[in-house]
């Protein structure tokens, strides 16, 4: 129980006076008489024995002693702002980043809970931190040794670790594992991180996703008092997500689902928006709550003209079409879709005086790939855009959804290590996740760009909570992927000796899934940013200016670790 105790001084004696030689913020230890709090001569009575309201006692002081000073060079209002390197001031000012600490505690608390309980519970194992470079799809950070060419890394996640559990007869595996990437750093990314991670053998991932459901209800429920019901979250495949709302990770608060009209388009308006030849074209709507077609336009000119919306009329595909739907107008703004594509575009799109219909082209594949396509992330900015001039409200709730079937494979990302395999494809995940089907097993060695996993990942508003897949435990199969598809060279598939031996030990069918643990609290507390609910959080170049880390070696430490700078 926590609770504000107010200390009262009320005769002119010596404590009264030594009282007011203390500076504000100072850490002392007192002794009085502990009263129930009054107010105008009334005793406050308490709400119950349990929970005390706050400020619902006091204490008359008799002693008072100074236990450190505060110093004097810091200067400390309501309105002082700290900046990164004095974050132990920015906790001690702000209210805000203790609640969230402390949301997050108990969040952590009620997750182990639910886990730790009921007929099949999980139990929690710590797995190492230092671990060994493998090519799993992140960059690794390295940590030298004194032995002479020998180095760890940090684990990416404990994903190997956890399938070796599986094999060692663990039935239901989970921890809050720390995790360490070196990538490049958005408002939800940091270096190091922390994830719920889980794992269970002889389960599917519809297993899996049921567990996770049962975390997210009761986590929404005690800390948020929001029932999310007893209906299993919408699951929704990869290609439909895409084509949808062009995110594998969308918002469907939004509405603004997109939808394919380059079939009904007059060649010459496609070729005004693209110099692709035989194009897909699709388009959005944006609604407009105060039916005002100038005020549409200036947004959308105003998003297009700035920083952020000049990458869209950079697309080499070509940009946007934007056209507003204006009834006083003749063919209501429509003009350069001619009469009968307008027709038709009004039936489908339904658009209303002032809404916003946005046209893009991008070349025909049979599937997406990727995260987003730049008319998913146009969707996306535009009503970002207008919640901030006013246009639209921001959306409220929380709608869940998993996105299943993504591709087992993807092209090669250069900027992406991937599994360093001569392939030109990479894992879109990692390379242990199952493929779906049988079919898809056949597809393998033959088209493996078709090949649908069977893995899932957990998204809110937009935000991907997590992600998890059913794993290959076959060590067969596994080897087939790691050479015969991703084409991965000798040395590199040493690198997974021990997890080939561990599947061949009669490894059973197993699943799991990683929640991001920050983001997860960032969610449910409303935070644009995962550094609002971490104590220490790195910078977006991945600092703590706080300690001044990472910090250069010196010469002495370089040479006991055998390395050397490259010029």
């Amino acid at each position: 129980m926590r609770q504000n105790i107010q200390i009262i001084s009320v005769a002119k004696n010596d404590v009264h006076q030594q009282l007011k030689t203390i500076p504000s913020n100072s850490p002392v230890a007192v002794r009085g008489t502990v009263q129930t709090k009054k107010a105008n001569g009334v005793v406050v009575e308490r709400e119950s024995p349990e929970v005390e309201k706050i400020d619902s006692i006091e204490i008359s002081l008799t002693d008072i002693w100074l236990l450190n000073d505060f110093s004097k060079d810091i200067i400390m209002t309501p309105e002082t702002v700290f900046p990164a390197e004095q974050r132990h001031l920015q906790l001690r000012s702000d209210r805000r980043l203790r609640d969230a600490l402390r949301f997050r505690s108990e969040a952590r608390k009620i997750c182990r809970e639910e886990l730790e309980t009921g007929s099949s519970p999980f139990i929690e194992i710590e797995t190492p931190l230092l671990f060994k470079s493998t090519p799993e799809g992140a960059r690794e950070f390295i940590v030298p040794t004194r032995r002479k060419g020998l180095a760890y890394a940090l684990p990416q996640s404990p994903q190997q670790y956890k399938q070796i559990l599986m094999a060692s007869g663990i039935n239901r595996y989970y921890q809050f594992a720390r995790c360490f990437r070196d990538e490049d750093l958005r408002a939800d990314r940091q270096p190091e991180f922390t994830q719920l991670d889980l794992e269970m053998s002889f389960a599917t991932g519809e297993d899996v996703m049921q567990s996770i459901e049962k975390v997210i209800r009761k986590l929404w429920s005690r800390l948020l008092d929001i029932n999310l019901g007893t209906e299993p979250f919408i699951r929704m495949p990869y290609q439909e997500a895409m084509s949808r709302f062009g995110s594998d990770k969308p918002d469907t608060r939004l509405g603004m689902e997109i939808t394919r009209l380059d079939y009904m388009l007059p060649v010459d308006l496609v070729q005004k928006i693209t110099s692709l030849t035989d194009p897909i074209v699709e388009a959005f709507k944006l609604e407009s709550e105060d039916n005002d077609p100038a005020k549409t336009l200036e947004l959308v000119t105003r998003f297009l003209d700035s920083r952020a919306g000049a990458e869209f009329n950079k697309n080499p595909d070509g940009g946007p079409g934007i056209f507003v739907y204006d009834a006083k107008k003749p063919l209501r703004g429509l003009m350069p879709f001619g009469f009968e594509a307008a027709e038709r575009v009004e039936e489908i799109l339904e658009p209303d005086h002032g809404d916003l219909i946005v046209l893009q082209a991008r070349k025909k594949t049979p599937f997406f790939s990727g995260g987003s396509t730049p008319l998913g992330d146009l969707r996306k900015a535009l009503h970002s855009e207008a919640v901030k001039a006013g246009l639209k409200e921001a959306p409220k709730g929380f709608d869940f959804l998993w996105i299943i079937d993504f591709p087992l494979f993807s092209p090669m990302d250069e900027n992406e290590p991937g599994q360093g395999g001569t392939a030109g494809l990479a894992s879109t995940h990692h390379p242990f996740t199952a493929p779906k089907s049988a079919a898809d097993v056949n597809l393998m060695t033959t088209d493996p760009a078709a090949v649908v996993a069977d893995h899932y990942d957990l998204v809110v508003n937009g935000v991907e909570l997590g992600g998890g897949s059913r794993r290959i435990h076959d060590a067969r199969v596994q080897e087939i992927v790691f050479r015969d598809i991703l084409k991965m060279p000798a040395s590199r598939l040493a690198e997974f000796s021990h997890l080939l031996g561990a599947l061949k030990a009669g490894c059973p069918p197993h699943a799991g899934i990683a929640l991001g643990f920050d983001r997860l609290v960032a969610v449910m507390l409303g935070k644009e940013s995962v550094r609002d609910v971490i104590a220490f959080p790195k910078t977006g170049k991945g600092e703590d200016v706080m300690v001044g880390s990472p910090s250069e070696l010196s010469e002495e430490v370089l040479d006991t670790y055998h390395l050397r700078l490259k010029q």
